[in-house]
């Protein structure tokens, strides 16, 4: 009895603060405003702008039900506790997502639109992007070449779709979450997965290529690729900036399913195993005798709102194999409109280096 007359005391006593998140109780609805009891000689009110942000929600309340809300301010000129429903709903949203990030739990969202990069749905109310490459390779839509719209076509039958998930990162202040979805392999490939190590070099051959890279069915480290049956090979990716030390804007221009190839293994997280082709070639960068100030020949092979990527010629037969490109800044001819009148894809031109940094793999130039 003496515990509960304290709790009733410590209840009236209790002064609300601007920005706590409360529960109250609907005591009536009128036009365009909303009262809630909460508590010992507190009424609360949802009215104005936070009322037309909140009506979809609100129309749905009726008197009784219990909701939480966020005070904005904790006594108006009216004596009223004016409160947020919307405010409140984004900050338990946001404390929902940090809990199932933190456990790393599995759950279920359905697929609401699609775009070239992958699935859009939505976790807790809050936008939420499935990006193709984090499908689990069961899913990945394999279509020859990597044809874009084919892509997007297969990825728009996933709408309507429920697919199990887990928060990859998310960003409160961009208001963005990403997700994965992991890999439903049979146990004794999540068992053989538990074997493989970072830097372990396996046999394998291309299954897939998709527009980000190119999958590799490989053997255990200690397996041969010809004589291992088909159900025990592993599955991994090799994103498109792991397939040559060269830029490659096409894989099925560089890679072709059942081509056998040796890839290192780079990255083994959520029962996805990472790989690269190019980490097992020399690279080509460190091989380079150059510096700042050089002049060297090359060739304009694309233009980007940036500037123009030079593919480097005659410096030595395996620059030339790799395919080595640098950057002329469109701030060296000052407009796009501009970098187009002095140069032209397919042709050569003398070109000097303005910074060289083999290490980044990084090459500015300007035109001589």
């Amino acid at each position: 009895m003496q515990n509960e007359t304290l709790q009733k005391l410590t209840d009236s006593v209790h002064v609300l603060r601007n920005g706590e998140i409360v529960s109250g109780k609907v005591l009536a609805i009128e036009n365009l405003a909303i009262f809630l009891d909460l508590g010992p000689r507190k009424t609360g009110i949802i009215y104005g702008s936070e009322y037309q942000n909140a009506k979809n929600v609100l129309k749905n309340i009726k008197i009784g039900d219990s909701i939480s809300v966020k005070v904005i301010d904790p006594e108006n000129e009216e004596g009223f506790v004016e409160l947020s429903l919307r405010e409140a709903e984004k900050e338990l949203a946001w404390k929902n997502i940090k809990d199932i990030k933190g456990e790393n739990k599995e759950f279920a969202v359905k697929i609401m639109k699609v775009n070239k990069g992958g699935l859009i749905t939505e976790v807790s109310g809050v936008p939420a992007f499935l990006p193709t490459s984090q499908l689990s390779p069961e899913k990945y839509p394999r279509v020859p070449e990597g044809d874009k719209t084919k892509i997007l076509r297969k990825l728009q039958s996933f709408i309507g779709q429920e697919i199990k998930v887990k928060i990859l990162d998310f960003d409160e202040k961009a208001g963005q979450i990403i997700l994965t979805e992991e890999s439903k392999e049979s146990e004794n490939v999540q068992k053989a997965i538990k074997v493989l190590k970072v830097g372990d070099v396996v046999e394998g051959k291309i299954s897939g290529v998709v527009n980000f890279g190119a999958f590799v069915k490989f053997a255990m480290p200690e397996q041969e690729l010809e004589t291992t049956p088909e159900e025990e090979l592993l599955e991994g990716l090799v994103h498109i900036s792991e397939l040559d030390w060269q830029l490659i804007e096409d894989p099925a221009q560089f890679v072709e399913v059942g081509e056998k190839v040796k890839a290192q293994i780079i990255d083994i997280t959520q029962g996805r195993v990472s790989l690269s082709l190019k980490n097992l070639k020399k690279d080509p960068w460190q091989n380079l005798n150059l510096k700042n100030s050089d002049t060297i020949k090359g060739e304009v092979v694309r233009f980007n709102p940036y500037g123009a990527f030079v593919q480097l010629k005659g410096i030595s037969e395996e620059a030339d194999n790799a395919k080595i490109q640098g950057l002329i800044h469109i701030s060296e001819f000052g407009s796009e409109i501009k970098m187009k009148e002095k140069i032209e894809i397919g042709k050569e031109y003398e070109f000097q280096i303005l910074s060289f940094q083999p290490q980044r793999h990084w090459m500015s130039l300007r035109l001589k």
